[in-house]
């Protein structure tokens, strides 16, 4: 049987993240600042590129579903693609290239300007999303990284960086989420009105 002292810690973490946000102005600025450019971006007729590796690359295709199908109401797809799902391209450019390339690659073969990337990690140093956001800057795309603490060495290329508070990987990843989820019905009230 479980220890419920677990779940119970779990739990404490969960909700002390979640309390340091919201009592971060920063946080809600950084917050602003990247939904406001993802809402300009999809008025302008443009699309979201995400991006992220292992949970995250689990969470940038959850984010790309909720944008191509919906959120929670019905309405035409927005554009959005997960640069984690074709495993032909991600072994080949992995294979020929290195693997810190397999974002950056597809960054610069399928972003346009005015699209924007959305980098998802939890340290802020996987050299891939690195990588991507370096090709971004080269190529004029708009970017937003997701990360925690100080963002890492991924902070320095994100135009639009959210920084959640959090010390366990598990507790950043779920602020990811609401962060993520919070984003799409964002564009989806400014697009489509609100319920």
């Amino acid at each position: 049987m479980l220890k419920n002292g677990i779940l119970l810690q779990n739990i404490k973490d969960s909700i002390s993240a979640k309390t340091q946000a919201l009592q971060s102005e920063v946080f809600f600025n950084q917050f602003e600042r990247a939904a406001e450019a993802l809402v300009k971006c999809y008025n302008q007729g443009n699309k979201l590129i995400v991006a992220g590796n292992g949970g995250s690359a689990a969470d940038a295709q959850h984010l790309v579903a909720e944008f191509v199908s919906k959120l929670a109401r019905d309405r035409d797809p927005l554009p959005a693609e997960a640069l984690t799902v074709d495993t032909s391209i991600i072994t080949a450019i992995g294979n020929d290239y290195g693997y810190d390339k397999v974002f950056s690659r597809q960054i610069h073969g399928k972003a346009h300007q005015g699209d924007i990337f959305l980098g998802i990690t939890t340290s802020g140093n996987s050299p891939n999303i690195v990588e991507a956001l370096k090709a971004c800057r080269k190529k004029g795309v708009t970017s937003i990284l997701l990360s925690a603490k100080s963002g890492g060495e991924a902070i320095h290329y994100a135009d639009y960086p959210i920084l959640v508070p959090g010390e366990r990987t598990s507790c950043i990843q779920e602020m990811h989420i609401v962060i993520e989820h919070t984003l799409c019905e964002i564009v989806e009230n400014s697009i489509f009105g609100e319920i």
